[in-house]
């Protein structure tokens, strides 16, 4: 059964979480330890592919059973490797190894494919509209899940294991949202105040939109925009569940629709979570190493820019315009930052250290040295997240 699941995520047709659900949806008969069992082979295989079919090339058999023989080999650590070039030994298309190496450095290139290879932890934001962390830990603890504080942002929980968290009460209620780490400081970074219009140009399914809804404690008008309506209808169940009132859902053709231009130089903070490729995420995405190429990302580096642009003009005098991407390419930040502030040099940007530790972040000082938020998965243990925040001159003679 495992090799007729990996066989169909190998197909590439679709994500690998939405290939498997698919899969186990098609196999009712599975047992939670079994889908559990399943998976984890899988995503294994998806982490190490590369290596595991250069070490699979001198054995017989399907090349499923041949991947899935390696991956039980190394997970039971009998697998002893050769001396191997670096994006074999961490399984890395080429494009991508050379772009890390380049972005940076050889040393911190290895230490980012190594921790990229590891399974993502589950982290919890608490819906401060419903709840304390307090109050989340005791009602997560006697459900049996254990749940602790991470020192890194206020509200962030981490949960120990892979438990049935959405039958917990806690999470049925409302009281918490899965949200990694490094998400909901990028959320922060907008750092929105009560009354204000804010607007998430790239809202998918509604993550960073809740956590804003939440900071300005239901006041105010959120806009949540995004291309996709069953994303945005995904949104709405989650906004029902945490309690927010002051998220507007918005289908948007793109940044160009009109539907927009009723907000133009009016938000007081636009955050542009822009499509990327991913990169950051890897421990819980690994397929996206697979299914992404040098000439998705050159289409996306151009979607960013027009996004970004669009955005911009969306900010009033005075506003904040937040940039962020889940990528640890250079394309995808610096440079794109670079071009943002060739073409709008009044624009000031603002320490993410500054904006951040005000509302009691505590970060390792690397990941915010040049005034950018930068995590990275082997440092900050959460997964690559980049985030840059600007400020819109207010106009001449302007109060405020």
């Amino acid at each position: 059964m495992r090799a007729v699941a990996l066989a169909e995520v190998l197909r590439f047709e679709a994500p690998a979480d939405a290939a498997l659900r698919a899969f186990f949806r098609r196999h009712p008969s599975l047992g939670r330890r079994d889908r559990g069992e399943i998976a984890e082979a899988v995503f294994d295989v998806l982490r190490h592919r590369r290596l595991y079919a250069h070490l699979a090339r001198g054995a017989v058999g399907p090349l499923e059973a041949r991947l899935l023989a390696r991956s039980d080999e190394r997970r039971a650590g009998r697998l002893s490797l050769p001396e191997l070039p670096f994006a074999l030994r961490f399984s890395l298309p080429d494009w991508l190894a050379d772009a890390l190496v380049a972005g940076h450095g050889a040393a911190r290139a290895e230490s980012l494919a190594a921790a990229l290879l590891q399974p993502a932890p589950l982290d919890l934001r608490v819906n401060t509209l419903k709840a304390t962390p307090a109050q989340v830990v005791a009602s997560l603890a006697a459900a049996g899940i254990d749940a602790q504080p991470l020192p890194q942002w206020p509200g962030a929980l981490r949960v120990a294991g892979k438990p049935a968290l959405e039958r917990s009460a806690a999470f049925e209620s409302g009281w918490c949202e899965v949200q990694d780490l490094g998400s909901q400081l990028a959320a922060a970074l907008v750092a929105p105040r009560r009354g204000q219009t804010v607007v998430d140009l790239c809202a998918g399914a509604g993550g960073k939109t809740l956590a804003l809804a939440a900071a300005m404690r239901s006041t105010g008008q959120v806009y949540a925009c995004d291309v996709s309506a069953p994303r945005l209808l995904r949104m709405r169940r989650r906004l029902e569940r945490c309690g927010a009132t002051n998220v507007q859902p918005m289908a948007i053709a793109g940044e160009r629709d009109p539907r927009l231009e009723r907000l133009h130089a009016r938000a007081d903070a636009v955050l542009v979570d822009a499509p990327c490729t991913g990169t950051g995420t890897l421990r819980r995405n690994p397929d996206l190493k697979w299914r992404t190429g040098p000439d998705e990302l050159a289409r996306l580096v151009e979607a960013q820019r027009s996004i970004l642009s669009a955005a911009a003009a969306l900010v009033r005098p005075g506003g904040a315009l937040v940039y962020a991407t889940c990528s640890l390419l250079a394309q995808e930040n610096d440079e794109q930052v670079a071009w943002f502030e060739a073409r709008h040099p009044d624009w000031q940007r603002r320490p993410a250290g500054e904006v951040l530790e005000a509302q009691g972040a505590r970060l390792d000082p690397q990941a915010s040295a040049d005034g950018l938020l930068r995590l990275l998965p082997d440092r900050d243990d959460c997964d690559g997240f980049f985030a840059a925040r600007w400020e819109r001159p207010k106009q001449q003679g302007s109060e405020g």
